[in-house]
């Protein structure tokens, strides 16, 4: 037998910026990114995909992008800035991704020019997924305009869309050439995605930092009624923990089961299906990080005060620990609890779920016990 063995590394790197007002002239944050880029021989090429909320809220935005990338060298922006509704829905039609495939293709985005996307983090996702599919890969900013997006999915490596019902199934790895956290997009969001953003710090601290869960334990009250400087400090470190986790498990594109990361994750993606995504990301995760600290309780793990303090940090943002889905429907099991299958099957490989061995420590499990689950189902529906 003759047999070629082929080994190589590909370096990924990008920054993530926090910066307010970023399409302010005076700001060069952005400017001084892409000017570092730019090249002499020809001029690169932008295209901006902006969230339809985001320009309902900020009427000025289009015109203020418009003027800002007049000044930066080395680029020229696109004669049009792509409008598209938000929200999950984009991320469940396949014919506006395509769209903004064509567009690619329309204005001459090759693989050294850019598309930025400027939403929250189903755009973003799409947006993604669009320039990782054209040309093999057109390298893409990210600008998340939620707290979720600014805290977790948008600072993070990962894109897709949905599929036949099932969340991201279609997707890849395509890390963002740099992304823009601005504080003055979240002005304007309404108490839900205030709120629901505010989770997937409460996850990751729950897994990682259990300084940084006494933290927001200490001002969840605060920033539910909108303590921006909180919030931002929130954020901050939420990002940072993502980034860290990102880049030093040594499997960054999750090519094995194990995710931390999802704790608390493979109920919200079945209950975000299973109500037409009725509910936001945010508070599926929210009851599904009730659901697995409780069962962690159950287990022995989790001391019965520490698991009531995430369940009160949880209801002080005004989110939720329960929904009827989680209950047997008649003599059926909760179709939230069958979708552990097809959570092993979006893992590909065992089942592996993250639970929490201590407020601040993860740990992974294998199986799980579905009385157990039911009975912490109960407990949730008790605390609710």
């Amino acid at each position: 037998m003759e047999y070629i063995q082929q080994n190589f590394n590909v370096n990924f790197s990008y920054g993530v910026f926090f910066s307010s007002h970023l399409f302010d002239p005076a700001n060069n944050c952005l400017a001084t990114f892409l000017e570092s880029k730019a090249e002499d021989a020809y001029v690169k090429k932008l295209l901006v995909v902006l969230d339809g909320g985001v320009a309902a809220h900020h009427p000025q935005l289009t015109q203020q992008i418009q003027q800002y990338f007049r000044q930066v060298k080395g680029f020229q922006l696109a004669p049009e800035i792509i409008t598209l509704a938000g929200g999950e829905s984009v991320k469940n039609d396949l014919p506006l991704l395509f769209s903004l495939v064509d567009a690619i293709d329309k204005y001459g985005i090759d693989r050294h020019s850019y598309v930025i996307g400027i939403g929250g983090g189903s755009l973003l996702d799409m947006v993604g997924f669009a320039a990782a599919i054209s040309h093999r890969g057109v390298k893409h900013i990210r600008i998340p305009t939620t707290v979720l997006s600014q805290n977790d999915s948008g600072v993070g490596v990962k894109n897709g869309v949905n599929y036949k019902g099932k969340k991201n199934f279609l997707g890849s790895f395509a890390p963002p050439a740099a992304v823009f956290n601005d504080p003055v997009f979240l002005t304007t969001l309404d108490a839900r995605d205030w709120c629901s953003g505010m989770v997937e710090a409460v996850k990751v601290a729950l897994i990682k930092d259990a300084a940084f869960f006494e933290r927001i334990e200490a001002t969840a009250v605060a920033m539910t009624a909108g303590d921006m400087p909180a919030m931002q400090e929130l954020i901050y470190r939420c990002a940072e923990l993502h980034i860290q986790h990102i880049g030093g498990a040594g499997d960054p594109f999750e090519s094995g089961s194990s995710r931390p990361l999802d704790f608390g994750h493979w109920s919200a993606h079945k209950l975000e299906q299973l109500t037409n995504f009725e509910l936001r990301h945010g508070e599926a995760v929210s009851i599904g990080i009730a659901l697995d600290s409780v069962y962690s309780f159950l287990l022995g793990w989790l001391s019965a005060p520490d698991m009531q303090r995430i369940l009160t940090v949880l209801k002080n943002m005004h989110l939720p620990v329960w929904h009827p889905l989680l209950e047997k429907q008649g003599d059926k099991d909760s179709p939230v609890i069958a979708g552990l299958e097809e959570f092993r099957e979006h893992l590909g490989g065992r089942l592996t779920i993250s639970l929490l061995r201590a407020i601040g420590k993860g740990e992974e499990v294998h199986q799980m016990n579905l009385d157990l689950l039911y009975q912490a189902v109960d407990i949730c529906k008790n605390n609710q």
